[in-house]
């Protein structure tokens, strides 16, 4: 039987204009656009105790998961250092919901981008680092 091997692309609409929205990600996230104005990410370095792999997952009509966004996705974002990027999108004005917090499986925070859509952001555990969920 064919099957997914893994996730080959997130495309969403903006609610606005797509280039400001696609330039708020290059200055606040740090993505690095294409001529075509897109990013492509790659993980050939990841330090992370997953090597890299990509979480999917269908969430129940009624979850509030994706709150205060009222948009019917949320996108997860590895970043390589989560104490450092929340501290550089509070000096950018960015709107943090919630976090830095830790977990079994790294670090997390949530914010809102310009377009009101809820965006995770995850450091994942380096190996080794077995007490970044304390």
């Amino acid at each position: 039987m064919a099957k997914v091997t893994g996730i080959g692309g997130v495309f969403f609409k903006s609610k606005g204009d797509h280039a400001a929205l696609a330039a708020w990600y290059r200055e606040h996230l740090g993505l690095t656009l294409a001529d075509w104005g897109g990013a492509i990410l790659k993980w050939p370095d990841d330090k992370a105790e997953d090597h890299g792999l990509t979480v999917w997952h269908v969430a129940g009509k009624d979850s509030e998961w994706f709150s205060p966004s009222t948009s019917p996705f949320m996108i997860n974002y590895r970043v390589d250092d989560l104490d450092a990027m929340v501290e550089q999108l509070r000096a950018g004005g960015v709107e943090i919901i919630q976090g830095p917090e830790s977990h079994e499986n790294g670090k997390f925070a949530w914010i809102m981008d310009p377009d009101k859509n809820k965006v995770e952001l995850w450091e994942p555990m380096v190996e080794g680092d077995k007490n970044a969920g304390d």
